[in-house]
């Protein structure tokens, strides 16, 4: 099994080169890793400091390990924090995170090239975020006796761990000596098969959303804009659901009620806005607002990335993008503000889709007729808002505390030496 996942490994990465002359996610990824252990080894040759790694996906990990990232520099500031990517969509964005020292990809996961990064980086401690389960990284890290975590994980029993064909897979958990995982039913299923060194405590999301609510944060293009009038916020949005909430948004329109739509979609490259632009004319871009043009716009598409979970304070309601797809963007920055949140169907890896749903303050959408139905009861409802609102909040609020549990078990090991 060890060789058929190496190849797998390998000819992913095959496949990535041969996309990358035509596709620029693809492109970023190969660029950024070459000549990439020259680069660590220049970058690591003088750091007699210890180094704490911290390894994420994407951005959406990077946004679950970052409270985590932050406490441990707080509570450690002898050590250097070395943080690295697989995607280009977290790397691109976090390349100049003030609170690491390092930022790089990881290289493939191959058997020489994990050897060669721990080798060269030397970390004292490693921590991986939610889905990272990389064979050969965790391998070498075991071997070297380096203190290896994973946080803010989530098991569910359809995942190749726990079928019959997963044991090998399985065997990578038991390199960690420690799984944060963010609830009771990941604890439970990993004990079913022997794997005991798990501690339930959370998700780290919650008090990621949590600190950037309590944030003072004024935009006044966003103030013009809504201009105390009822905002609908739409962030994380592919064209499945843009097909959808345009068409509801012009009807509340039609109906006189007084509203404003503000678009925040998940990808906001040239090409996208543009597509968007041209389809939508009567819209204004955030970035070329000006006080002329924003007040008799309905309809504002933001054309930056890194400030929508500020701009859910700005909300009467919001929808999640991405559940008419592979799945729902994060619900929790929204609701954190104490307002109703939407979201398409595909939520099943979501726990905070299931207790918002249980609690009112979350509702899944499954067709145009019933995002209507459902958006329209809530802006003609203020009582009933307030109250799915409020609803959200205290369950964003109820789950504060994963960081600490995370950082005090960490702590412990690493005072044992």
């Amino acid at each position: 099994m060890r060789s058929i996942y190496n190849l797998g490994v390998r000819f992913y990465g095959f496949c990535i080169f041969v996309a990358s002359f035509f596709n620029d996610k693809a492109n970023k990824w190969r660029v950024g890793r070459k000549d990439i252990f020259k680069k660590l080894k220049d970058a690591f040759k003088d750091s007699p400091a210890p180094i704490a790694w911290f390894h994420c996906a994407s951005m959406g990990e990077f946004e679950q390990g970052r409270p985590v990232i932050e406490a441990f520099k707080t509570k450690f500031p002898s050590y250097k924090i070395l943080l690295t990517f697989f995607s280009p969509s977290g790397y691109e964005v976090q390349k100049n995170y003030k609170e690491a020292d390092y930022v790089f990809y990881l290289p493939l996961d191959t058997p020489n090239g994990a050897k060669q990064f721990i080798k060269i980086v030397n970390p004292t401690i490693a921590i991986f975020v939610k889905y990272e389960f990389w064979h050969n990284y965790l391998n070498a890290l075991k071997n070297k006796g380096i203190p290896t975590f994973l946080i803010s994980a989530k098991f569910r029993e359809d995942q190749y761990f726990f079928k019959s064909m997963g044991i090998w897979f399985r065997e990578s958990l038991r390199f960690y000596n420690k799984l944060f995982v963010q609830d009771e039913n990941s604890k439970v299923l990993l004990k079913k098969f022997g794997i005991n060194n798990v501690i339930a405590c959370g998700d780290t999301r919650f008090d990621r959303v949590i600190y950037i609510m309590e944030q003072p944060y004024s935009n006044t293009v966003i103030e013009q804009f809504k201009n105390n009038e009822l905002l609908w916020i739409c962030g994380s949005t592919w064209k499945e659901d843009e097909k959808i909430i345009f068409p509801i948004f012009k009807k509340l329109l039609a109906t006189g009620q007084k509203i404003k739509l503000l678009l925040v979609p998940h990808d906001v490259s040239e090409e996208r806005i543009s597509t968007l632009k041209n389809k939508y004319p009567s819209t204004v871009l955030y970035s070329q607002s000006e006080k002329e043009n924003i007040g008799s716009a309905n309809i504002m598409i933001v054309d930056k990335m890194g400030i929508l979970s500020y701009l859910y304070r700005y909300a009467d309601i919001a929808y999640i993008g991405g559940g008419f797809g592979k799945g729902i963007h994060n619900l929790t920055e929204a609701a954190v503000y104490g307002i109703p949140v939407l979201f398409g169907p595909n939520h099943q890896k979501f726990n905070e889709a299931d207790e918002l749903i249980k609690r009112s303050g979350g509702f899944s959408i499954t067709s145009s007729p019933e995002l209507e139905s459902a958006v329209t009861k809530l802006f003609s409802d203020p009582t009933y808002r307030k109250k799915c609102g409020a609803a959200a909040a205290s369950y964003i609020l109820s789950g504060r505390g994963a960081t600490e549990k995370i950082i005090s078990e960490i702590a412990e090991i690493i005072n044992r030496g």
